[in-house]
């Protein structure tokens, strides 16, 4: 299921989650870099983050973390446990994101992608994404689609 995040019971896991499956992807952090881990609870307070869960305590093995930023849908992290992918539990939270924005009047999303993470590129792609820009000095690409 997807559920609204409950910071009490689920933040323990989603900052294990992006530790594990998107910092070692990143150019610009490192997994053990004390500033960015202590600041991860201010981070999820701003905006929304959805978790994928077997159940409304169970512990999420998937979430995504976006903001509304005028009428632009700002996603800035999605990650699914290895064990969990490849069931649509991705798709699903984008979905779930998306509506999000589009009953906030967000006309598109707007995301980046760290260079070397070329499923995540491909994955965005097949959900209408595309590539508009690449950032050297961050390694990574900006990607929209419109919502509607």
């Amino acid at each position: 299921m997807i559920r609204e995040r409950n910071a009490r019971t689920d933040d323990e896991e989603i900052i294990r989650l992006i530790k594990s499956e998107l910092m070692p992807l990143s150019w610009t952090t490192h997994q053990h870099d004390a500033t960015v881990i202590r600041e991860l609870p201010l981070r999820l307070r701003r905006g929304v983050t959805y978790v994928a869960a077997a159940g409304k305590k169970a512990t999420p093995y998937g979430f995504i973390h976006f903001e509304k930023a005028h009428d632009i849908l700002m996603f800035s992290m999605l990650a699914v446990h290895p064990e969990h992918r490849n069931r649509h539990c991705g798709t699903k939270l984008m979905a779930a994101a998306e509506a999000y924005g589009l009953a906030a009047s967000c006309t598109m999303g707007r995301l980046f992608v760290d260079e070397i993470n070329d499923k995540a590129r491909h994955f965005y792609t097949k959900l209408g994404y595309q590539a508009i820009r690449y950032y050297p000095e961050l390694r990574c690409y900006e990607m929209i689609k419109g919502l509607s």
